[in-house]
């Protein structure tokens, strides 16, 4: 099971990450830095040492010596912390003076111009040595001298230097770090807050969160979160209203089945309790309709956000479900026609809720139409996938149209038993399936004329 991630620890990781390689990257560029300036100073002094030693080469006769005191070795070799050894040597009689094992240059073509710089290893210890040449006016022969010393010193040198530089960098380091840290909690304290807040709320406290202590940052969750609140309180209220307009619409069946119910327990005869059993039998069949129709509206609706639209034939699904509305409409006697194509029209929906659209508009009709009617279905192919539904029935005043497709609303002496829901329900499957839905008369004389436009691919 993956942790979940916190938000603190990424920054700091993200801040602290960085830091420390930059500070290393210092690091080690203030230790070449330090040790170049180093060598340079001690070189110089090693270049000194080197060029004492020249005071003591005599040329007597064109006899090549050293003359050395011990005094003048001494101040030479003296030092607490390194130790020095030189060799002078001549080019043609060898070693002059000093120790044999101090190290030579072991290039084989060196430019004496200057002089020669190198480390190597004496008696085991690190060694820096300088080399260099030197030429009498008394003789041509060449002379080599050569300095070593150990790194003591340098060493001392470098670390002080790079504790000096170091030291406070780390310090610094540790204050950012105490400071990020804190900062980084007092950052994120409006969050927390905001948490505890929203989880003391109630389930029915859908208030918009305030935005008064909210960083610019912070404040898209926030307004995502507010919108979030706001549709699921109008979501609330809409099933709120819902529920109390159902439990009124089945007040009334429930009762007038009571009412009868009553009336055939006074009576004895059989022929007495017939009428009562088929009023009964009436509001049996209103429920049965309208529990139906809420159970479909309730389906409709895309609260969970989530229905799966696959691809189907629109014709033969208008085909199909006009077959099997025509026996309603014989009982009135009444023509259902259907106008579409042998060719197959695709479109994305869900089979189910668009039969169900199709029956509520046909039922609409037909309970609404005059008797002997004619009723037309076309499917449309261009501009649009359009499916049409036409009747030659009183229509639907204008002041009306804006309002037939509310929820439990019925036109004011309007005929039959309908309970308002059919075009609610057509309203919801077609915003399901982001259809436009378009209501307008059929024809001069009257009639009504709904399409449904398929406007997604």
């Amino acid at each position: 099971m993956n942790k979940s991630r916190s938000l603190k620890t990424e920054i700091l990781l993200r801040l602290a990450i960085p830091l420390i390689l930059f500070m290393s990257i210092e690091t080690v560029l203030s230790y070449f830095v330090t040790l170049h300036h180093v060598n340079v100073a001690y070189d110089r002094w090693l270049l000194d040492s080197a060029r004492s030693l020249t005071e003591g080469i005599k040329v007597r006769a064109g006899n090549i010596f050293v003359e050395l005191p011990p005094a003048a070795l001494d101040i030479f070799k003296w030092d607490e912390l390194d130790k020095t050894y030189f060799k002078i040597i001549s080019e043609e009689k060898g070693m002059l003076e000093g120790d044999k094992f101090v190290p030579e240059p072991l290039v084989p073509e060196i430019n004496w111009s200057s002089p020669i710089y190198f480390d190597d290893e004496m008696y085991g210890e690190p060694v820096r040595v300088v080399s260099i040449l030197i030429t009498h006016d008394e003789t041509p022969e060449k002379i080599f001298v050569h300095v070593a010393e150990t790194l003591n010193k340098r060493r001392g040198m470098m670390m002080d230097i790079l504790l000096a530089d170091l030291v406070p960098q780390l310090v610094l380091v540790l204050l950012v770090g105490v400071y990020l840290l804190a900062g980084v909690r007092r950052g994120l304290q409006p969050l927390n807050v905001l948490a505890d807040e929203i989880a003391q709320r109630t389930p029915r406290d859908l208030r918009p969160i305030p935005e008064q202590h909210i960083f610019l940052e912070v404040r898209a969750l926030t307004d995502t979160i507010n919108d979030l609140l706001e549709r699921l309180a109008q979501a609330i209220a809409s099933q709120e209203r819902f529920i109390t307009n159902a439990a009124h619409q089945l007040r009334t069946p429930l009762a007038g089945l009571k009412l009868q119910a009553e009336r055939a327990l006074r009576k004895q005869d059989v022929a007495e309790i017939k009428p009562a059993l088929i009023q009964i039998q009436g509001c049996a069949d209103r429920m049965s309709h309208l529990t139906t129709q809420l159970l479909i509206l309730a389906r409709s609706e895309p609260i969970n956000g989530g229905y799966e639209l696959r691809q189907l034939d629109l014709c033969a699904l208008a085909r199909k479900t006009c077959i099997d509305w025509v026996p309603k409409a014989l009982q009135r006697h009444m023509e259902l026609s259907f106008e579409g194509f042998e060719q197959p029209l695709f479109v994305q929906g869900d089979e189910v809720l668009l039969r169900e659209l199709l029956a509520n508009l046909l039922d609409n009709a037909i309970c609404y139409g005059y008797d002997k009617g004619n009723i037309v279905v076309k499917v449309e192919r261009y501009p649009l996938p359009t499916l049409i539904v036409e009747d030659d029935g009183p229509g639907i005043p204008d002041v009306e149209i804006a309002r037939v497709f509310e929820r439990f609303y019925r036109i004011p002496g309007s005929s039959g038993d309908g309970c308002g829901l059919g075009l609610a329900i057509v309203k919801e499957i077609a915003d399901l399936h982001k259809a436009r839905l378009e209501l307008d008369h059929a024809g001069e004389a009257g009639g009504t004329r709904i399409e449904l436009i398929f406007e997604g691919k």
